[in-house]
Parts: C-alpha cells; sequence; structure tokens
C-alpha cells in the first residue's frame, strides 16, 4: 500500500456574489460535488491510469474551488480506492489540508490557494509516473467553469508513506520538505534518521491522522531569481531615487502588482518585486521568483507586461533586459596571479549573439584572451579564457547574450597577488643543528603545490603548516663544503597547477667552528710599563670580524691586526705598548664567520712596577759638600715590595725602606770625598718579583767645598747664587695623607735662604686628571669611557681656571691632557664635543696670556701642541648625521658630513662679537668636496686668541693679523685640492699680507708659520688665501709702507715729533717755572688767580702726557715689542692726561663765563677750585677707567703697533676724541657769548680795571688755545682714513709736537702782568740780591719751601700756601709692541 501526498497550488477566479465554503461538511454538500467523487472512485477503481487521475485532482480541485471559503479549513473527507490486491474498497482519508498563502481582494481579484491531496495506490511504479507525468506538464493549467476560473500553477509530491519489509509504516519526506518538529515529536522517528536543526525529521513511523503533511523547508525546492528591467518613456523624477517618496510608493505598487499578474503563470511563481529605479527616461529594475522557469515560459510571460500596466506609465516592449537566467562559472575558484582563468556562460537559448564586458568595457580577443562560443540543442555556451592574470584582471565580468532582448549574468573575480615571504638568510653550522627554512604566504599553503630546489646536495625535509611550506637543514662536519663560509642558495617554488608559478630565494651560509689557539709573545707574567703581544690563530681564514676581549670587556680594535697567512689560516695579533693594571685578567680572542663564533682564551699577570716617570727623586739637580753624607731619596706610591738599589758613580747600594703616607721611599745616604771634582750622577733600580727592573731619571749633583756653602737647612746646600731643583711637597688629602705632586721646584740661594724661583708644580686636581687620562689612552677601550672623561676634564678646567692663569705648570699639564684625548675616535655628538673645544676655550682665554708667555719660553712647542691636538681631535670624530657648531668665547667649530653624491660648496663662516673686526670665512667648491668620499668630515675651527699665543714669526716686523682657522677632513685629499679662506683684517693699517699655514715640523717640531701653497689677495678689508692643502691657516702682515724697518734712518716726521716733543716739554717746564714765579704778582685778583691755576693745571697735565709718550716712545723706536704692562699704563695716563688738559680747558671758560654772567653772584674761591678740579681730574678719571674697563677684557683698549687708544676693534678712541671736540665746542660757544658781553655791557657791570684786564686775558687764552687745539686733533680725526694724505700727519705731528710751546707763548709770554711782574721781579739788581739771598740760605731751605721756586710752583698748582711734602712715584717698564717712530698716537 502506498499513499502520495500532492500538493497543488491553485488560483481561483470567482464570480460575484459566489460563496466559498467553509467547512467539510460543505464540501459534500450539492448532489454535483457528491457525484464527482464518486466518479472519480468509480473510474479510479475500473481504470487505475493516470490521466484519469490526473483528471480526478482536475476535477476534485475546480469543484471544491467553487465553494471555497476564504479561510478553508479543510477537513478529511472519504472516498473509496480499489484495493488491486483482493478488490475490496478501502477508506483513505484525503485532506486538503494546508493553505500557504491567500490574498483577500474584492471584485475579481484572484485568491491563492496551496491545497494538499493524498491518494492511495498499490501500483508501486505510480509515483515516478506521476513525477515524469507532472514535469511534462504545461504550467499553468487552466480550468474554467460557470462560476470560476482556476490556474493550477504546480503540482509537487511532498510525502511518501509505504510499509517495509518489516510491515513497518515510513512516512518519508521527498527532497526539500520536512516534517514540522511537533510532528516529530508526536510520533516515532524512523530508526535510520537523524533530527536536523529545530529536530525537524524527513522521516516518522505512522502518517499524522490530522496532518500537517511534509512542509517545504528553507531552500528545499530549487527556486530561480530572474532580474528584469524594462524602460519607460516618461520622464524620469527625482522623486524615484527616495524610497520614501510617494511617488516611488506608486510606481511600485503599480508595477509590482502588473509583474505579478504577467508572471504569475509561470511555475512555481512566487513573487514579483521592484528593485529600483534608474534614470535613461524611467528604467525600472525588478525580480521574479519561481519555482522553475524555462527562457520561453519568462519571455511569454513578459510578454503580459504591457498589458497588464497601464497605458500611462508607456513600457517599451522591446527594452526588456533578463538576467538570472544564464549560468555564468569561473574556473578557479581561488585565482592567483599568474593563472588562466576560464568563464563559462550558458543560456538554454537558440543564439549566437554573445558579448563579455570587464567593468563595462568590451573585451575582444587579444594574446590574453580568447572566447569561444558554440550552440548545442538549443543551449547557447560561451567561454572567455584569460591567461597570466594580472591584479589589474580583477573586478566584475559580464555575458550578454541577445535574442533579441537581452539575457546577462555577471560574475565578480579577484586576482590574489602571490606575496611569499621567506626566512631571511641564514647560516648553518655544520654540526648537526637544524635550522629551518620558511616560505609562507597570506593564504592557505594548500592551494599550492611547493617545491624547494638546491644545487648542493645537502637536502632537507620539507614540512607544511597552514600558511607556510617549511624546509629543514641538518649538516655534520663531513657535508660541510670543503670551503667555510660557502654560500647556497635554495629556492622555494608555489605554483597553483593553473598556471601561477612564484619562488624565493634564501641564502645559506655553511660554516665550520675554527679550531683557534692562542699563544704569548711573553710569560703569562708582564711587568707594569712593558709591552707584549698575544698571537691568535685560527685554521679558517677569515679576518672580516676578529675581537678581542678582556674579562668580557671590549678591547679598542685600533690594539691588534689580522692577517690571512694561507686559504686555511688567519692570524691576528693584539699589541700592549705599556700594561698597566686594567691589562691584567683573562684575554678572549673570537673569530667570527657570519653569526658563528670560535674562541680561544689565555690569563695575563700584570705584575706591579714603577713607571719611570712616576719615580719621585729627592734631590733632582743639587749639591752635595765632600766627605758629608747626603740623603738620596726615591718615593713611588703603592705598598707593592721591590728590591731597590742606588747607583752612585757606577757603585751599587742597597737601600733604606721608609713608608711617608701613601708613598713608599727608598733612601741611601751618600758621601763624596772631597778630592772628587766631577760631578755625580746618581740614580735607583726599582726590581718587582719577576725580576724586571726600572732605572730612575738621574739625580744630579755637584760637590762644592765646606767653605762655599752659603745655604743649608733641610732643602738642601748651595753656594750663593746657586740654584738646586727639588720635588713639589707632597699635599694633603681630607684624611691628611701625603699626596705627591707632579712637576718640582727651582730654589736659588740668596743672602743665605734658599727662594722659590720657579713652581712647576700642578695642582692636585690637574694632576689627577692627567693621571686619568694616561691611564684612560693605555687602556684596552678608550673610547667607551671617553665622553665621561670630558665632562670631568672641563668641570674641573673651569674649578681650576685660576690656578691655570697664575701657574704655566698647569697650563702644559692641560695642553697634555688634551693631547693624550685627542687621538681616541669619538662620535661627533654635541655634549663631547663641546666639553673638549670648551676646555680648549678656557686656556686660550685672554686672562692665560702671561701664562702662556711663560710657558713658551720654558715649551716652546706647548702650543703648537694644543694646536695640533685640536686638529687630531677633529680627524678623530666619527660622524653622525651631522656635525653640531660649537660657539665659544675664543673658538667657533662648524662642519659637515659629505652627502653621497654630494654637489655642494663646503661654506662657513665665522665672526666674534667680543673683538671688533675678527671675522672669517672657508670655502671649498663643490668640485672638490664630491672628490672626497662618502661619510668623510669637513670641520673648521677659529680661533680668535690663538694669535697671541702660538710664537711669534721669525720676521719681527710682521704680526699675525686676523683669526687662525684650522680646516681638516678625514679623507684623502685629491691632487688638485684647493681652498680658499677669507681673513678680515684686524688692524687695517698693517700692509704687505702673507698667507700661512701651521707648519708642525718646524723649529725642531715646535711649529712654525709658513707660506708654502697659498697665494694672498688684497681686498681692502679683507685678504683672500687661496691654498692647495687644509691644516691651520692666518695671514701675517707688517707695519705701514712708510714705517722704516728696524735700525733703519728717521723719517721726517719722527724728526718732527722729536724736536716737536723736546721743544714742547721745555717749554711746559718754562711755562711752570714762570708761573711759579710770578704767582704772587698775577693772581692779586679772584678772575686772575683762578685763570692761571687753570693755565698752571693745563701745562702740568700736558707734561704729564708727554712724558708718558717718552716712555713708550723709545721702546716702539728700537723695535723691541710692547711690554703688556707698560704700554697699557702708558695708554692709560696719555688718555687721562690729554683729558685733563680739555676738561681744565672747558674749566677756564666755564670761569669766565661765571664771572662775567654772573656778576652779582659771588662764589668763594675754595668752591670755584673744587669744582674746578673735579671737572679738570675728576672727569678725565672717571672716562679713562670706564673705557679700560670695559675694552680691555677683550684686549680691545690699546692699539696693537703703538701704546694709544684702539680704533680698529673697539673705537675706544672715541672716549678721547668726543669729549675733546664736545669741549673745543662749547668753548667756542663761551668765547663768542663772553665777546658779545664785553662789547655791549648792561648796566651795573662795572668790574674793576684790573679784574677786567683779567677777564679780558683769561678771554684770550680761551679764544687762542681752544681752536688751536680743536684744530690739532680734528687733522688728528683726519689721519684716521685709509687714504688721508700725508698732509694731515704732518700738520697733526707739527701741531701736536708744539702743543706745549702754544701753551708759553699763548698762555703766560702774551700775558703782559706776566711780563711786568719779571720784568719787576728780576731785573739786574733784583736778581744779584736775589743770587746772594739763595746762596746765604743755602741747604737750610728745604727745596719744597714756598720760598722755593719750584716748592711754589707745586704749591701754586693747587692754589695753596705753606708747605707740603711731596711724594713722587716711579713708574718703569718696557714694551715689546713695533710701533711707528710718529707722533701720530692716533694712527
Amino acid at each position: 500500500m502506498g499513499k502520495q501526498r500532492t500538493e497543488v497550488e491553485t488560483e481561483a477566479h470567482t464570480g460575484p456574489g459566489s460563496v466559498l465554503p467553509i467547512a467539510g461538511e460543505r464540501l459534500l454538500r450539492g448532489a454535483g460535488n457528491l457525484l464527482s467523487f464518486r466518479f472519480c472512485n468509480k473510474v479510479l477503481g475500473a481504470m487505475p491510469s493516470l490521466d484519469i487521475t490526473v483528471f480526478c485532482f482536475l476535477l476534485l480541485i475546480v469543484t471544491t474551488s467553487t465553494h471555497a471559503s476564504m479561510e478553508v479549513n479543510f477537513d478529511p473527507f472519504v472516498h473509496h480506492s480499489p484495493d488491486r490486491e483482493n478488490g475490496t474498497e478501502e477508506t483513505v482519508p484525503a485532506e486538503l489540508h494546508r493553505q500557504k498563502r491567500q490574498v483577500a481582494a474584492p471584485d475579481l481579484f484572484p485568491v491563492e490557494y496551496e491545497i494538499d491531496i493524498e491518494i492511495s495506490s498499490r501500483d508501486s511504479s505510480l509515483l515516478g509516473a506521476m513525477k515524469d507525468y507532472f514535469k511534462n506538464l504545461s504550467f499553468p493549467v487552466i480550468v474554467n467553469t460557470p462560476d470560476a476560473a482556476m490556474n493550477i500553477s504546480s503540482l509537487n509530491v511532498t510525502t511518501i508513506c509505504s510499509l517495509t519489509s518489516n510491515n513497518e509504516t515510513r512516512c518519508s519526506c521527498v527532497s526539500g520538505y520536512g516534517w514540522p518538529a511537533a510532528v516529530c515529536k508526536a510520533n516515532s522517528i524512523c530508526s535510520s534518521t537523524i533530527p536536523t536543526q529545530e529536530e525537524i525529521c524527513d522521516c516518522i513511523t505512522q502518517l499524522p491522522s490530522q496532518g500537517p503533511y511534509c512542509q517545504l523547508q528553507p531552500g528545499g525546492i530549487p527556486t530561480i531569481t530572474v532580474q528584469i528591467s524594462v524602460t519607460l518613456n516618461i520622464v524620469f523624477q527625482d522623486a524615484l531615487r527616495n524610497s520614501s517618496s510617494e511617488l516611488y510608493k506608486t510606481y511600485k505598487k503599480d508595477l509590482e502588482n502588473a509583474f505579478t499578474a504577467s508572471y504569475k503563470s509561470l511555475p512555481g511563481f512566487m513573487s514579483a518585486r521592484v528593485t529600483g529605479f534608474r534614470a535613461g527616461s524611467v528604467i525600472v529594475d525588478f525580480e521574479i521568483k519561481a519555482a522553475s522557469a524555462t527562457v520561453t515560459q519568462i519571455e511569454s510571460a513578459s510578454r503580459n507586461i504591457p498589458q497588464s500596466l497601464d497605458k500611462s506609465y508607456m513600457v517599451d516592449p522591446d527594452s526588456l533586459a533578463i538576467t538570472g537566467l544564464v549560468n555564468i562559472s569561473v574556473s578557479p575558484k581561488n585565482i592567483f596571479q599568474g593563472d588562466t582563468v576560464i568563464m563559462n556562460c550558458e543560456i538554454l537559448l537558440d543564439t549566437v549573439n554573445v558579448a563579455w564586458y570587464h567593468s563595462e568595457r568590451i573585451i575582444s580577443n587579444s594574446i590574453r584572451r580568447s572566447i569561444r562560443t558554440i550552440t548545442v540543442e538549443n543551449t547557447t555556451k560561451s567561454v572567455l579564457e584569460i591567461t597570466s592574470v594580472t591584479q589589474d584582471d580583477t573586478g566584475p565580468y559580464s555575458c550578454v547574450f541577445t535574442n533579441p532582448w537581452l539575457y546577462s549574468a555577471t560574475k565578480n573575480i579577484t586576482v590574489a597577488p602571490i606575496n611569499i615571504v621567506q626566512s631571511g638568510d641564514t647560516d648553518v653550522v655544520c654540526d648537526g643543528t637544524k635550522v629551518l627554512l620558511s616560505c609562507c604566504i597570506d593564504g592557505n599553503i594548500q592551494s599550492f603545490t611547493t617545491n624547494w630546489n638546491t644545487t648542493i646536495n645537502i637536502l632537507g625535509t620539507v614540512s607544511l603548516t597552514p600558511n607556510c611550506t617549511e624546509y629543514t637543514l641538518q649538516a655534520n662536519r663531513s657535508q660541510c663544503p670543503i670551503t667555510p663560509g660557502t654560500e647556497i642558495t635554495y629556492t622555494c617554488e608555489l605554483s597553483t597547477g593553473n598556471g601561477a608559478l612564484r619562488s624565493k630565494a634564501i641564502k645559506v651560509t655553511y660554516l665550520r667552528a675554527a679550531n683557534v689557539e692562542i699563544s704569548s709573545s711573553t710569560k703569562a707574567q708582564v711587568s707594569e710599563g712593558h709591552n707584549f703581544s698575544l698571537t691568535c690563530t685560527s685554521d679558517v681564514s677569515n679576518c672580516n670580524n676578529v675581537t678581542w676581549q678582556i674579562e668580557s670587556k671590549i678591547i679598542d680594535s685600533r690594539l691588534y691586526i689580522c692577517n690571512l697567512e694561507s686559504p686555511s689560516k688567519a692570524r691576528s695579533v693584539l699589541t700592549v705598548k705599556a700594561a698597566t693594571q686594567a691589562w691584567n685578567g683573562t684575554y678572549t680572542c673570537t673569530f667570527f664567520q657570519e653569526s658563528l663564533p670560535s674562541s680561544a682564551s689565555t690569563t695575563v699577570e700584570i705584575v706591579p712596577l714603577p713607571l719611570k716617570q712616576n719615580i719621585v727623586l729627592d734631590p733632582i739637580q743639587g749639591f752635595i759638600r765632600c766627605n758629608v753624607p747626603q740623603v738620596l731619596k726615591c718615593c713611588i706610591n703603592g705598598t707593592e715590595n721591590y728590591n731597590v738599589t742606588f747607583t752612585v758613580q757606577q757603585r751599587e747600594s742597597r737601600d733604606v725602606k721608609k713608608t711617608q703616607g701613601n708613598q713608599v721611599c727608598y733612601t741611601y745616604n751618600y758621601a763624596e770625598s772631597c778630592n772628587s771634582k766631577s760631578d755625580v750622577e746618581a740614580y735607583c733600580t726599582f726590581v718587582n718579583r719577576i725580576q724586571d727592573k726600572v732605572q730612575s731619571s738621574p739625580m744630579k749633583l755637584s760637590i762644592i767645598p765646606a767653605k762655599e756653602v752659603m745655604c743649608s737647612d733641610n732643602i738642601g746646600v748651595g753656594q750663593q747664587g746657586a740654584q738646586i731643583t727639588k720635588p713639589c711637597p707632597a699635599s694633603k688629602d681630607v684624611k691628611v695623607t701625603s699626596i705627591p705632586v707632579r712637576g718640582s721646584v727651582i730654589y736659588k740661594c740668596t743672602n743665605k735662604i734658599w727662594q722659590v724661583v720657579r713652581n712647576n708644580c700642578i695642582s692636585d686636581q690637574i694632576s689627577t686628571l692627567l693621571s686619568s687620562a694616561e691611564s684612560l689612552v693605555s687602556g684596552p677601550n678608550p673610547a667607551e669611557q671617553l665622553a665621561t672623561y670630558l665632562v670631568t676634564l672641563h668641570n674641573n678646567t673651569i674649578k681650576e681656571q685660576q690656578e691655570i692663569n697664575n701657574s704655566s705648570a698647569n697650563l702644559g699639564a692641560v695642553i697634555t691632557i688634551l693631547d693624550l684625548v685627542s687621538t681616541i675616535p669619538t662620535d661627533a655628538e654635541q655634549s663631547t664635543m663641546t666639553n673638549f673645544l670648551s676646555t680648549v676655550n678656557i686656556i686660550v682665554n685672554s686672562s692665560t696670556i702671561l701664562a702662556w708667555e711663560d710657558l713658551n719660553k720654558q715649551q716652546t712647542q706647548k702650543s703648537s701642541l694644543l694646536l695640533d691636538s685640536v686638529e687630531k681631535f677633529s680627524r678623530s670624530l666619527r660622524p653622525t648625521n651631522k656635525i653640531p657648531s660649537i660657539t665659544s668665547t675664543n673658538l667657533q667649530l662648524q662642519g659637515i658630513v659629505i652627502a653621497e653624491n654630494s654637489t655642494s660648496d663646503y661654506n662657513k663662516s665665522f665672526t666674534f662679537s667680543n673683538s671688533a673686526n675678527l671675522s672669517g670665512n672657508v670655502l671649498i667648491n663643490r668640485n672638490k668636496t664630491e672628490n672626497l668620499k662618502p661619510n668623510s668630515t669637513i670641520i673648521t675651527v677659529a680661533f680668535s686668541t690663538l694669535r697671541y699665543i702660538l710664537p711669534k714669526p721669525n720676521e719681527t716686523d710682521k704680526d699675525v693679523n686676523g683669526l687662525v682657522m684650522m680646516t681638516t677632513t678625514n679623507s684623502t685629499l685629491p691632487t688638485d685640492f684647493q681652498i680658499s679662506l677669507t681673513f678680515a683684517k684686524s688692524n687695517s693699517s698693517l700692509k704687505k699680507p702673507q698667507c700661512v699655514f701651521w707648519n708642525f715640523s718646524l723649529s725642531d717640531n715646535a711649529g712654525g708659520w709658513d707660506d708654502t701653497g697659498c697665494e694672498p689677495k688684497d681686498e681692502g678689508d679683507n685678504i683672500i688665501c687661496t691654498c692647495n692643502h687644509l691644516t691651520s691657516f692666518s695671514i701675517l702682515m707688517s707695519l705701514d709702507l712708510e714705517s722704516p724697518p728696524s735700525g733703519a734712518p728717521l723719517q721726517p716726521l719722527d724728526y718732527i715729533t722729536y724736536i716737536g716733543l723736546s721743544i714742547s716739554i721745555a717749554s711746559l717746564v718754562i711755562c711752570i717755572l714762570i708761573e711759579s714765579l710770578v704767582w704772587k704778582y698775577v693772581t692779586k685778583n679772584r678772575t686772575s688767580y683762578m685763570r692761571h691755576v687753570c693755565i698752571l693745571n693745563i701745562a702740568v697735565s700736558l707734561l704729564i702726557a708727554d712724558i708718558w709718550f717718552i716712555v713708550a716712545a723709545p721702546i716702539q723706536d728700537t723695535k723691541e715689542g710692547v711690554t703688556r704692562n707698560v704700554c697699557i699704563a702708558a695708554t692709560f695716563f696719555i688718555h687721562l692726561f690729554y683729558l685733563s688738559v680739555f676738561f681744565w680747558m672747558l674749566a677756564l671758560g666755564l670761569m669766565i663765563f661765571y664771572r662775567l654772567v654772573f656778576i652779582l653772584h659771588d662764589t668763594s674761591k675754595t668752591i670755584q677750585k673744587a669744582v674746578a678740579f673735579s671737572l679738570g681730574y675728576g672727569c678725565p678719571l672717571i672716562i679713562s677707567v670706564i673705557t679700560i674697563a670695559v675694552t680691555q677684557p677683550h684686549d680691545a683698549y690699546r692699539r696693537e703697533n703703538a701704546c694709544w687708544l684702539n680704533w680698529e676693534k673697539s673705537k675706544a678712541l672715541l672716549a678721547f676724541v668726543v669729549p675733546a671736540l664736545i669741549i673745543v665746542a662749547v668753548n667756542s660757544i663761551i668765547a663768542v657769548v663772553i665777546l658779545v658781553k664785553i662789547l655791549r655791557p648792561t648796566i651795573g657791570e662795572k668790574p674793576s680795571k684790573q679784574e677786567r684786564s683779567s677777564v679780558i686775558q683769561a678771554i684770550k687764552n680761551v679764544a687762542t688755545l681752544t681752536p688751536l687745539f680743536g684744530l690739532t686733533w680734528g687733522f688728528g680725526l683726519a689721519t684716521l682714513s685709509k687714504d688721508s694724505s700725508i698732509a694731515f700727519h704732518i700738520l697733526f705731528t707739527l701741531l701736536n709736537a708744539f702743543q706745549g710751546l702754544f701753551i708759553l707763548v699763548f698762555g703766560t709770554l702774551r700775558d703782559k702782568k706776566v711780563l711786568e711782574a719779571l720784568l719787576n721781579k728780576y731785573s739786574f739788581a733784583r736778581w744779584s740780591t736775589q743770587q746772594t739771598k739763595l746762596t746765604s740760605l743755602g741747604d737750610s731751605a728745604p727745596v719744597f719751601s714756598m720760598s722755593s721756586p719750584f716748592s711754589e710752583a707745586l704749591n701754586n698748582l693747587f692754589g695753596k700756601a705753606g708747605k707740603y711734602k711731596i711724594s713722587s712715584t716711579e713708574t718703569t717698564g718696557s714694551s715689546s709692541e713695533h710701533t711707528s717712530n710718529t707722533y701720530s698716537v692716533l694712527h
């Protein structure tokens, strides 16, 4: 027995007024209905054929549909079906069980039903026949009745019930259908059935009595979705883009109703839905869903659209384009770059019009693309093949069939790159160690076929991970290539099998552990200070990477070398020139083959032994008395025991050991016979426990008889004037422990006392710094500690700056330190460079000039050594990204790092703001810098004060007249190298420029200026030097061309100067003498008194200024060089007293102005004198002190070639010129005002005749001397011009030299009262009497009493009477500057 449930989808159209039944009972009412079922039963029983069965289906459906209700709930009804085996009839329920969809519509709108029908049959072949028959039916099946029209849209078998061999009922669902969960729970599930999701099953052991039957599951029956577009010939409106607009909703509703009406006849039609609107008239995109449909059925249904849609929409029937009926497939599924891709497009349509598109661009046949199309049995198939695809081939591909409508399908493909990430190049050590090589991709490696290739027989094993293919290598010593370090390439290949192939190479270096041995040139014990070497050999020839370590600390690579002695042997030698305790420990030599180290170790013990320079001798040089024991002493630091012997005159003697603080001293009492007349040399020898020895420097002793000894104490013995050298006294630390001090002290026997004549002792701090520098340089890795040491050096040098300024020994020690550390390579970092150069800046400061002068006398090479240290430091700098600029008071550094393909000039400028007119520039053209090796450096250091420190040129008339600029590079210079340096002239009056460089090899390696390879070019204020090498450069210049060389005859201006000065000084002395003689005769009124006080002080001031000029002039004439302090003193006093001359003239003018303008105002003589002296000496003193205080710290107070105020650098001369010219202007105005006042007196102005005469004489003095002095210094200003005429120099020299004569003539001799007083007082008779009085006085009259002319003159100078004790101050000095012989102090 078998039962089949058939699901029938129908659409019934009923007429107005029809009533559909709502219950099963009503379905059976009426003769017609009952007759129909009986007929079917009878017919089926007589001839159960498929046609009759289907007819009965249709009859049943039509009959029931005419009485159906809107809410149908079909109850089971009974009909008889024949039992073909026994002839009996069996009652089988047939149920119209489930309504799937129901559309309520008034009038003639169709109503959709889904009806379940059950059929029972014993013929097992009936089921297959029914399925075939349903398949061949052409839907819809139209059934018309008088009351309704019905379309059967689909017939599907859903449920099959049958008996098994065990007589067990099995009700199974066909594919796509399943029993609901409630049915599965209420019934027993077949034993072979596994419940699916949500407990849905596909087989139960009995048929449910009330249903439901098997239901359609999601994705159960295959459906098709067809995308169609059609054009409406109406204007597109933007509202159609908005799905919320009323227009959009109206169009959507109308169109969907029309599409539903048109396509509902498709088999298994489900829905029609509008998906959007596009512009182009109005293009409507919609889709239909149906269980199955052929192209012909869809085309047929599409023709109904114009009839189903209102004509106002103006549908274009020829515009339909259909997608979804075309099957498109792509092979392979995963596409990679290089694959061959095949796309198949197939449609059940007989057409040959096919086009392919990629991203809306049509595809044509080409080298990589080919299209072929075939049609077989109403099916058209088109194939697109693309070879070697790239990522540009990514995107949508569409195939379009035309017949005449458009049928298309689109497939989007993505071409993935094959990005292989391989493991890095690696090393394989031939000792059985496993090494893993890998190639990985972003995706799954299983998509590829992998392969590993190599050219050597050392193969590995392949393994796969989800993303990688791995290759494991393992080699033993016998498999290793003969040549260690052989490089083998392994290649991993990935292929897709579709044409794509990618590979990556990995380089593998095969290494073999080397046999390394280490040996020493000496025994395992080495004495401190001795040299030794260690040799390390390897049987693997490789010097690319060798390191030495001591106690796991890296040793500086500059201390060892490596040589390849043969193809199978390498040798590295470590050389230690002077062993210290830092070299004590275990040494490890390591040869590296790529990443494989091979090492050997040995231990070296450094045995203490004092260094020769650390043995302190006492005495260093001295005297001994014959036959009197002399204590000789040798002291060292430390507590090590040594065997010490003293050797004197080839005789050895044992020592006596004595400890002093942390020093150990060995002493020996030595006596020499009086018969010995030769000097004695003694030294001590230290022998350590491994029998190595060191001999001290000799102690030099001279024998003197006891009777000649003048000085004798604990310092030593010696003759008068003899000198001895002793070690520096030990200092004390915070624990009051004696600390040895480096250096020596020289004593001189003077008046039986030893006096210190020279102290060469180094301060504790600097001594510690020096010891640390020596240890640093001799240590294993000085570069590592250099930066820290330079910080300490800089900080302590600042603290010890005063000691450095006052001691040439401390200065020399700092230079030694800088020289020691300058060769240590270091990175060009700001802090390291700043600390080094700041230390240099401190010791070249102007405050150290005196210490430099002393040091250059003792050790001439020290200044050259300093310059050499800065050069070596610049060359030792290892470039980083750039060379930082350093700016200090006395030096500046700038530089560059040469980049690859450098095309820029090296152009650096330097300006020192604290020193006027000190600037320079260095230029190296790009065609020279581009020839230097990349990553090399060019560095320039400019010094502003080094010109005073370096020894003077051999030519005594030459001076350094600009910056000293040092330029270095750590690259090799090309043969045609050229550098251009521009120097601003420090003293523009110097001539004969000479471009020079500092040659370190001159003067027995003390250094000197050399002009080889340099050419000068005078450019006015600047000198341009062109040189063909690099080092330290400057310019030398001599005095004016008019200046005579040393020993040359005097020039005309010299004669004028000396003759004029002689006359001027004589005239001033006469003036002062006359004033003293006639003082009481010419100072009877207050005006005359103040006038003569002013004249007398003007004469005294000018006389003192001329005397100071005389002090400096002879020194200038002899060209011996101006002694610094004497020249500064001369400049100060000349400036002070020249200003006093002018301020006393101002006091004279103001006094006259006061007497004539303020007649009724009377001021006491004391107040007038106080004002006059404050103005005459106080103001000049203030101006002079301020001038020297401001300019002297910058070494810009005086001129370089004369003892006079500087003009080129600081314009200090203005401190004299400006006040002088202002006073000249004020006095000129006063003279005019007074002359007008005298010529036009006001009422009441009636001074006495004597008062009037004094005023007029004072006016004459002012009116005469003021223009004269003003004119003199006006010519002086004119001489400052570079191109000034010689006439100005002559006029200035004449007027300046004869100023004393002018004061005598115009200030004294032209005064009638003075002349009358002289004639009255010193007539011949009175002269005889006076001479008698003076003779009788003899020694009884003090020379400074008021009765003495000299005493009177001095007292009149201060306007006083009585007696004074005058003390004179003698100032002497020497000068070393070379200046002009003329009296032109401004020039």
